[in-house]
């Protein structure tokens, strides 16, 4: 298991530059529960996520890190609603 120190580094990383390098591949914030949070997501929210990964509550804003969207068309935000660029999915 990923200490919350790390995971939240990892989190700060995405939200800052929003693309893994080196290869420029969309990143987005996976949480505990499983949901999906685009990068501005996760910017808006970032001290309810801090909180809540450093107490590792149970409250839907605990995140477990960044990860890329290779291929997933029909990734959505699922706070937002807004669709989450995939590196090789059909846009």
């Amino acid at each position: 298991m990923t200490n919350a120190a790390t995971v939240l580094q990892n989190v700060k990383h995405a939200i800052r530059n929003g693309y893994a390098w080196p290869g420029g591949y969309p990143l987005y914030i996976v949480m505990s529960d499983g949901a999906a949070l685009s990068c501005a997501a996760a910017r808006d929210n970032w001290p309810a996520i801090v909180r809540s990964t450093l107490q590792g509550a149970r409250d839907g804003w605990r995140a477990e890190g960044a990860d890329i969207n290779w291929e997933d068309a029909d990734l959505y935000c699922d706070h937002t609603g807004a669709r989450i660029e995939s590196a090789y999915g059909a846009d």
